[in-house]
């Protein structure tokens, strides 16, 4: 990001900055820093080039996979952008292509591989490419959850309804145990139906892995209370809860958050308030529940781009989601008169997200179109049976 990018945004880099864009490393302790082969340099002046020859050679046996919070140096290779869902049903979408690129995380490139055909490969440019939010819940800690729930007389009553920001272990998990996934769309929807599957003042659900989403659906949409809402801990013994604790909640949310929507605060929306007068505050619903109650707007990725595309001339927006999107966002509509800042003062790219760079998507192609397959991305197929059970409830809500 060039300074006046960063001055345009309202924003002040920092020397961690680059540390979490990936741009510095610790090999020992990083899977994916380390790539068989000769990863080409960050200064290589041909990166470009080699890119578009190799997805050129490899024609239509590949399908590049872009996340919105990806760097515009990768996205102008990806063949569609969007969400991870979005991204995962493209994918599947396109059966004739026998390598899917997924430039995003960990999870989402699980999600590919779950939708896909046996005869599709998913990669992962840098295996380092995880998600602080899905790696905080665990299938060992999920299970001895269960077990607390059932220790506690409840689990025939709790309905799990896990993100799609989550592994595929957790996935099937819960397709094993009758839930369904969710986005940051249709969390409401799926919560609806997950209390619908039993007796309504006696079912419960737990939520994963992301508390905020969770919380902010459930009081903000369905108009349930805080307190109906309890946060499980999976580090504290019985997840910090007592028994009648579980037994009165209507909501156990799992303690998950993300790290970047995790990061704004009140204190960011009352100073972009008072610094540019008139201003609207859009913000992604993993956003702490402060953060949303204090906003104008509140929606998905995909949400926030119609918003704006809605959005009048001359109008003001501050937003709070990952800063890859919010500078793509303004460049694309500072023609149109928009103003669009990023909601904190200080960067927050995603730091995982963002390992996936320019020499690690060149590397990934280039060694697909010498018929080399690298850092393949594949589930097992009990695990997907279940995780597919849990997707495709959701595909059939209403």
């Amino acid at each position: 990001m060039t300074t006046a990018q960063t001055q345009e945004l309202d924003v002040q880099p920092t020397p961690l900055a680059l540390l979490l864009l990936g741009r510095e490393a610790d090999p020992k302790s990083e899977r994916g820093v380390e790539c068989p082969g000769d990863l080409p340099s960050p200064s290589d002046p041909d990166l470009v080039e080699r890119a578009r020859k190799a997805k050129e050679k490899l024609g239509d046996k590949v399908f590049v996979l872009g996340h919105h919070y990806q760097r515009d140096e990768v996205i102008q290779f990806a063949d569609v952008t969007g969400d991870s869902f979005k991204l995962a049903r493209d994918a599947a979408a396109r059966p004739e292509a026998e390598y899917i690129v997924f430039c995003g995380v960990h999870f989402m490139a699980e999600s590919a591989d779950i939708l896909t055909s046996d005869d599709q490969k998913v990669v992962l440019p840098d295996l380092a490419a995880g998600c602080s939010m899905a790696d905080m819940a665990t299938a060992e800690q999920v299970a001895e959850c269960w077990d607390v729930l059932t220790e506690a007389g409840i689990a025939e009553q709790v309905v799990p309804v896990s993100y799609m920001n989550s592994s595929a272990d957790i996935k099937a998990f819960t397709g094993k145990h009758g839930g369904t996934i969710c986005t940051s769309s249709n969390a409401k929807r799926a919560l609806d139906w997950a209390f619908e599957q039993g007796e309504p003042s006696a079912t419960k659900v737990l939520f994963l892995p992301d508390q905020h989403l969770g919380r902010n659906t459930a009081v903000r949409d369905m108009g349930m209370s805080l307190d109906d809402c309890v946060v499980y801990n999976p580090h504290k013994p019985n997840g910090g809860l007592t028994a009648d604790e579980l037994r009165a909640a209507k909501m156990i949310l799992w303690r998950g958050h993300c790290s970047v929507h995790g990061r704004f605060s009140l204190d960011s929306v009352n100073d972009v308030r008072e610094r540019i007068p008139g201003v609207n505050v859009l913000v992604h619903p993993e956003c702490k529940h402060e953060v949303v109650a204090a906003a104008d707007y509140v929606g998905s990725t995909e949400y926030i781009i119609k918003a704006l595309e809605a959005a009048p001339a001359g109008s003001k927006w501050a937003i709070g989601t990952e800063l890859n999107l919010v500078r793509r966002l303004a460049n694309r509509f500072a023609p149109e008169g928009k103003e669009i800042v990023f909601l904190d003062k200080t960067v927050c790219f995603c730091s995982t997200m963002n390992r996936i760079d320019l020499p690690h998507l060149v590397w990934a192609l280039e060694s697909l179109a010498e018929g080399n397959l690298v850092n393949r991305i594949e589930v097992d197929k009990e695990t997907e049976a279940f995780a597919k059970l849990a997707l495709e409830r959701m595909l059939a809500l209403p």
